[in-house]
């Protein structure tokens, strides 16, 4: 009825979004397409809302592919990504349904802890959501992990779901993903030409999302101790972010069964009254397991010679205190610090830190 009212006078009586919906698919079924630019105009004039734009993406309407409706559904998506940018909490969209949790973590703009964390709550969200395993496995493996960004993730995540027996995920399918993630990592300039002829195969090219841990590399060995050397380069915009009361954390790593992570910061010294630049190792967790003695240095890049120059080191155990490091790394304060060109190579500070686990001699008795 609504619609043989729009085309005897050009107007509608309802500014409900269920019912212009349902307007909607009647003026397609029965072409009117004045009436359907009609809907689409009042529908993206009115107040978006997490249900509106929900209703929106979630409605049954055969129009996906028309622009009217592309139009609308555009809108709700923008709105759900702009809401929910910054996902400190990742409960704020647990009932959230699939269409909107597609449209919130397909944005680069969202801001997370790390994409670690983004592939962990997406195996969560789907357990909560799909109790049949079979329909829980199709929905992972065709609309969610097409969502997680592996090349982002760190190299011991990615390792970690390798090991596993997960029968949630099409094993074949992240395989094939981490792997190539893996290998790039590994061999960015052999496997660049390689990965780029198979369209199919471009995760690793895909947009870093904002972190709330910055992303390091990272390469590992065994042998003759267990040793990892990290690699984090900050910006110059990024650092004067921070300053003066705030951190950047980086990625955890693994070595000799503990978990690290990275973490800059400015000290104030109050003698002086001036600040510095601070670079710590910490331990995620209240316990150390396994070999708790490693040497330590920490290193800079620098323009003049174009290697890193040790800058701090030593042996350390970790005992009560799992943060060690050092609180004035370049020996300058701030202000001459964050102005060198000489440390920041096109606006980039390089730093490396050299981890290596250390086997202390049984005590004699």
């Amino acid at each position: 009825m609504e619609l043989l009212s729009f085309m005897y006078s050009g107007k509608l009586t309802t500014i409900e979004p269920t019912l212009l919906l349902d307007i909607l698919m009647a003026a397609d079924k029965f072409e009117v397409l004045s009436c359907m630019r009609y809907c689409s105009q009042l529908l993206r004039s009115l107040p978006m809302t997490t249900e509106s734009a929900l209703l929106y993406l979630d409605h049954p309407c055969s129009l996906s592919m028309a622009a009217e409706v592309q139009s609308v559904v555009g809108a709700a998506r923008e709105f759900l990504a702009e809401k929910y940018k910054i996902l400190d909490k990742f409960e704020e969209v647990m009932n959230i349904s699939l269409s909107g949790i597609e449209a919130i973590f397909s944005s680069t703009d969202i801001q997370v802890a790390s994409e670690d964390a983004v592939y962990n709550f997406l195996l969560e969200w789907a357990r909560a959501r799909y109790l049949e395993p079979e329909e829980r496995r199709e929905i992972l493996s065709s609309r969610l992990l097409p969502l997680v960004r592996f090349s982002h993730m760190t190299c011991a995540a990615l390792q970690e779901i390798l090991a596993c027996t997960d029968d949630d995920i099409d094993r074949e399918q992240v395989t094939k993903h981490i792997n190539e993630v893996l290998l790039h990592k590994a061999y960015p300039t052999q496997m660049e030409g390689a990965l780029a002829a198979d369209v199919s195969t471009l995760d690793w090219q895909s947009v870093e999302r904002t972190y709330g841990s910055k992303h390091v590399k990272a390469v590992a060995f065994d042998r003759p101790y267990p040793q990892v050397i990290v690699y984090m380069d900050l910006t110059r915009a990024e650092c004067s972010g921070f300053f003066p009361s705030g951190v950047i954390l980086s990625d955890w790593f693994n070595l000799a069964g503990q978990k690290f992570y990275l973490m800059a910061n400015w000290v104030l010294d109050e003698e002086t009254g001036l600040y510095s630049f601070g670079l710590w190792l910490g331990i995620y967790g209240n316990s150390i397991s396994g070999s708790s003695c490693f040497d330590i240095e920490f290193a800079a890049r620098t323009r003049s010679s174009g290697k890193f120059l040790s800058k701090y080191g030593g042996r350390h155990t970790f005992s009560g205190s799992m943060l060690e490091g050092c609180d004035d790394l370049f020996g300058v304060p701030w202000s001459t610090f964050i102005a060198d060109d000489s440390l920041f190579i096109d606006g980039v500070l390089h730093l490396r830190v050299d981890l290596t686990a250390v086997e202390q001699p049984e005590l004699q008795t």
